[in-house]
């Protein structure tokens, strides 16, 4: 199955080649005169230790993970956008238009040659494998070139995340690209997904939830430091591995069965279907005496809508649906 944190290592092209794609593409270079600053500019950003001064708006941006491209599609912005990459699912019927628009520069992250030559003047990467070190995509390889480059904020929390870290990395989105007044319509809209949430769920009694990312020999489960830890209280839920300092970790299939789960949360993607992660889970020994086996009560998440990003606040309401589906009737 293939993982969005563990992917497989390339090996780089020719030193000669690289230093051609760099002379070529990428932006002036970095002893260039900088260009004259646009209309509400230069804006600078501090992004995960990255200090950027931005003198204009992004004009060639290459969106590298589905949740950030989606960002990018919300704010109306496909039209500054040279490329993509890196679906884990199917983009929403409301973005695939504007999708379809930009071209798709690879299936899971773009070569170093691949992702120059769409001459990016911004690269935003949702996870801290976009920009990875070894494959020569490293952020400060980038810089070198004249790229600017944004990491979305789950990649480096200053502590748990939550919704309020999505409306910070909308409205920097939105100041990046000079299009504040859209960033706050966006935050808007979310925000009122949210209240309505919570305006169904109320009072409603706390469900036990364990999330089921992916494993066999042992769980790869959500934590407390993660936006899905936000998202399962927000749904009427307790995260029983809420004490995992951190986004995501391992857990053993007997940990899970002595917490005791009323309801199993199942992310969807990759190679393995749901219904293959359901069979598995209904198989599996060490969990047959679990309220949520025993009554096969499953939740369905697409992976899309369990990061920081525009579809987590409608992954909040159906997950609610399902865990509440009373509330909603």
């Amino acid at each position: 199955m293939t993982s969005r944190r563990s992917l497989p290592f390339r090996l780089l092209a020719s030193a000669l080649l690289i230093t051609g794609l760099v002379a070529g593409c990428g932006g002036p270079p970095p002893d260039a005169a900088p260009a004259p600053a646009a209309a509400g500019f230069p804006v600078t950003v501090a992004n995960c230790g990255v200090n950027t001064t931005y003198r204009q708006p992004p004009r060639r941006a290459v969106t590298m993970n589905q949740h950030v491209t989606e960002i990018l599609l919300a704010l109306g912005l496909e039209k500054s956008m040279a490329g993509t990459a890196y679906l884990d699912d199917r983009v929403p019927q409301r973005y695939e238009a504007a999708y379809k628009s930009v071209k798709v520069l690879a299936e899971e992250y773009p070569s170093y040659e691949a992702l120059l030559s769409a001459e990016p003047d911004f690269v935003y990467g949702g996870f801290d494998s976009a920009f990875d070190d070894k494959q020569g995509r490293g952020r400060d390889a980038l810089a070198k070139t004249g790229i600017h480059s944004f990491l979305n904020l789950e990649a480096c929390p200053s502590g748990p995340v939550t919704m309020d870290l999505l409306e910070e990395e909308v409205r920097t989105i939105g100041r990046i690209f000079g299009v504040g007044d859209r960033a706050e319509r966006l935050v808007t809209e979310l925000r009122g997904v949210l209240d309505g949430v919570k305006g169904k769920v109320g009072d409603a009694g706390k469900v036990k939830v364990f999330v089921y990312d992916s494993g066999d020999k042992t769980a790869f489960t959500a934590g407390g430091a993660g936006i899905g830890n936000d998202m399962i209280t927000r749904a009427g839920g307790t995260n029983l591995f809420a004490d995992l300092d951190k986004a995501f970790g391992d857990v053993s299939f007997e940990q899970v069965a002595e917490r005791a789960p009323e309801a199993i949360v199942i992310y969807d993607y990759g190679d393995q279907t749901v219904a293959d992660k359901k069979k598995f889970l209904l198989a599996n020994p060490a969990l047959k005496d679990v309220p949520a086996i025993k009554e096969q009560r499953f939740a369905v998440l697409p992976l899309s809508s369990t990061v920081l990003g525009v579809r987590a606040p409608e992954g909040v309401e159906s997950l609610a649906r399902q865990l509440h589906p009373d509330r909603f009737s």
